[in-house]
């Protein structure tokens, strides 16, 4: 039994969530959720190349109609955050079933 919406997920550094938002509305999402998260560096991994990582997160999180979720991705991959290597992560889960 197939709700007809997906669940798009994006963590990413802290502060991008909101750019995120704001392109996903322009390509027809109705409303998101910010949660604040923290990454789970390992020690060795806390510096790269002489550049400390910060663990701050954000995860954004969009409940979606189907027809709407590739708009909402197209929208937003070619911002900034996604540009550079390891500035974000997207994942789509297909949501079974749905109340609002």
């Amino acid at each position: 039994m197939e709700s007809g919406e997906t669940l798009i997920t994006f963590i990413v550094s802290h502060g991008d969530a909101y750019d995120i938002m704001t392109a996903a509305r322009e390509a027809g999402a109705k409303g998101g959720t910010i949660l604040n998260a923290h990454g789970t560096l390992r020690g060795d991994d806390a510096e790269f190349f002489g550049i400390t990582l910060g663990s701050e997160k954000e995860m954004l999180i969009i409940v979606a109609e189907k027809d709407l979720a590739d708009n909402i991705l197209n929208a937003v991959k070619d911002l900034p955050m996604f540009k550079k290597t390891g500035g974000g992560i997207i994942y789509t889960t297909e949501v079974k079933r749905f109340t609002s």
